[in-house]
């Protein structure tokens, strides 16, 4: 309730009407007495209280100040500095100069030199042959450690088995996977790089791998079956070796192009779906309109791989397979908020005389299936990509079609044309520390594999990021396709596609395939800032089954692969990505397709796989 108001109340004192006035006062009465004056009030005190000063007093100014500097140089006038910046040496260093940051080499976390955080000390590196004060160097190291208990379908080998008592053609499905891959990187760029591209950029990455495999049958892991069931491998693979020079910018906000030769890692859409790798190729690359459109124009020569690691083998003889690639990305197209991509890519392999053998001892060019003859074939992709956002919902997709001719086909050994296609999507909505995923994907399958048309969609390098990613069973694992192929495998490892290949690593594409259809939902709950759980299922179909019919002489095959269930914990004790530890698991509930290829001993309808990972990087 307001305070009421206060007013002073004025009294005016009059005679009533009809009174006459008082008589005149008598000059000889004696005056009222004087009222003495009110005391002074107190000094005011005009010392500060708790910082603060009484409004309109200013304190006295002090003694004025003298110098006796004889010889003293006068201080520049202001207008001989510049208006927008004043130069101060070494500012990288200013700092550590005033005793705030002490730099240590092993210290992530603060500024170091050798996380580019700081240009080179030419002083200390007089053998290296650079000019200028704009050079930094940056070293990183990664640590990942792999265990991994599975169970898929193992065929039982041909000539003897671990076990006398079986004569299935699946034995016991249980095996364990143990790696640990140490990574270590180098660049050297020029430029500081905090607001614009480097001018000049020398990279260099190495892989170390170790690789233990355990299996309960022969001829899994070597094709003698003399050998045993375990096997243990190291390779030393490189990964990153290339030169990047920065042509020029064009405009104030950096948009750039620039040049890249070497073995350098390239991605073709968002999800990794077509081609994902580190190969040796050449690159233009650039951006305009203050980023928002960015183009990329490479050419790859692909790299021979490991068999067991993955990683390229440099001093082996390139593979006479070739890839080129056109995509240009505009930002806010066709819609605000969503990035838009076409790409264009030619898939060029001559590797029809080829005859390339693993380590292992398994054929891998030409695969084990049909009419054994090498294959070669020209496929041109086209493909729409999008990520972004409609309003709340968050949304990758991707589109391909492949186009092109087979030279022989497997099935007939004639040409036939290819006409495949690819499509997927993931919708997410965010909701505080919740997202919510729906993921769809289809891969079109061969329905005719006696035909002169091979419509069985195959990508060139897939390693994609979707449907719960490497916690996926059906993505993590690889399904030997024993019975139809030797050598064969339904899918491949960190892969969606159905493709029939030999090796996803050391094969060729295959477009005689059974196709994909994949719905999936999951979610990602951010429960703290360093703990994360996510889950996943997915149901997988094969699309068209006419070639696994025709492989394994059956009149007909369910389409039903089964569910894939996953769940995911994640752990970062820092809060950064220095320190990563995963724990996941994953099951495949298998489905009536899945069961009539791959009916093993014990009839198992649900495998497993778990990934524990911890991954450290400097």
């Amino acid at each position: 309730m307001a305070a009421p108001l206060i007013f002073p109340l004025i009294l005016q004192v009059t005679s009533p009407v009809g009174t006459p006035p008082e008589s005149p006062p008598d000059e000889t009465q004696e005056a009222p007495p004087v009222e003495a004056e009110p005391p002074e009030p107190p000094p005011v005190d005009n010392e500060s209280i708790e910082g603060r000063r009484r409004p309109g007093y200013t304190n006295p100014l002090p003694d004025p100040v003298t110098q006796d500097n004889p010889g003293a140089v006068r201080a520049p006038p202001p207008e001989a500095f510049p208006t927008d910046q004043v130069p101060i040496p070494d500012r990288w260093r200013l700092i550590e100069s005033l005793g705030l940051v002490q730099e240590r080499w092993w210290d992530p976390y603060n500024q170091n030199t050798y996380k580019g955080d700081r240009p080179i000390n030419r002083a200390k590196v007089p053998w290296l042959p650079i000019k200028g004060d704009d050079w930094f160097f940056i070293v990183n190291a990664i640590s990942d450690s792999v265990f991994e208990p599975r169970s898929f379908p193992i065929p039982v080998g041909v000539q003897t088995t671990a076990d006398p008592d079986r004569n299935d053609v699946f034995g016991s499905p249980d095996s364990i996977v143990a790696a640990q891959t140490f990574i270590v990187g180098a660049a050297l760029l020029k430029g500081n790089t905090a607001y614009k591209p480097p001018d000049v950029e020398y990279r260099l990455t190495f892989a170390f791998n170790m690789n233990y495999v355990d299996v309960p049958e022969r001829r899994v892991l070597f094709v003698e079956p003399s050998k045993p069931t375990h096997r243990f491998d190291h390779f030393l693979g490189v990964q990153e070796a290339f030169f990047d020079y920065h042509f020029r910018n064009v405009s104030d906000r950096y948009d750039f192009d620039s040049v890249r030769i070497g073995i350098q890692p390239f991605q073709a859409d968002f999800r990794g779906f077509l081609f994902n790798d580190n190969q040796l190729g050449l690159r233009f690359f650039g951006t305009r309109d203050n980023n928002r459109f960015q183009y990329n124009l490479a050419a790859f020569w692909r790299l021979e791989k490991d068999t067991n690691s993955g990683l390229n083998a440099v001093l082996q003889t390139p593979r006479d397979d070739w890839l080129v690639v056109a995509n240009v990305y505009r930002q806010d197209f066709l819609i605000p908020a969503l990035t838009s991509q076409l790409t264009l890519a030619y898939n060029r392999n001559r590797e029809a005389d080829d005859i390339q053998i693993d380590d292992n001892g398994f054929p891998v060019r030409p695969a084990l299936l049909g009419d054994l003859r090498g294959r070669d074939y020209d496929v041109f992709y086209v493909g729409y990509n999008a990520d972004g956002r409609i309003g709340r919902v968050n949304l990758t997709a991707s589109l391909y079609g492949a186009f092109g001719e087979d030279r022989n086909s497997f099935f007939t050994s004639r040409e036939a044309d290819i006409r495949a296609f690819f499509g997927a999507a993931e919708l997410s909505y965010d909701r505080d520390w919740m997202r919510f995923r729906l993921s769809g994907a289809y891969a079109s399958g061969d329905g005719d594999p006696y035909d002169d048309t091979e419509t069985g969609f195959d990508a060139v390098f897939e390693n994609p990021v979707f449907a719960g990613a490497d916690t996926s069973y059906w993505i993590r694992q690889t399904i030997p396709f024993a019975g139809g192929g030797r050598a064969i495998s339904v899918n491949g490892r960190n892969g969606i596609l159905n493709s029939l290949r030999s090796s996803k690593e050391q094969g060729q594409s295959n477009f005689n395939n059974p196709g994909l259809i994949l719905a999936g939902a999951g979610a990602d709950f951010d429960l703290t800032p360093e703990f994360r759980f996510s889950a996943n299922a997915n149901h997988l179909w094969f699309e068209n089954t006419a070639t696994l019919q025709a492989l394994r002489n059956e009149g007909s095959i369910p389409k039903a692969i089964g569910w894939d269930l996953s769940a995911a914990a994640i752990w970062r004790p820092k809060a950064t990505q220095n320190i990563v530890v995963r724990l996941s698991g994953a099951a495949l509930v298998s489905g009536d397709g899945f069961r009539d290829l791959f009916d093993s001993l014990g009839n198992d309808r649900t495998y497993y796989s778990v990934l524990a990972n911890v991954i450290l990087t400097y």
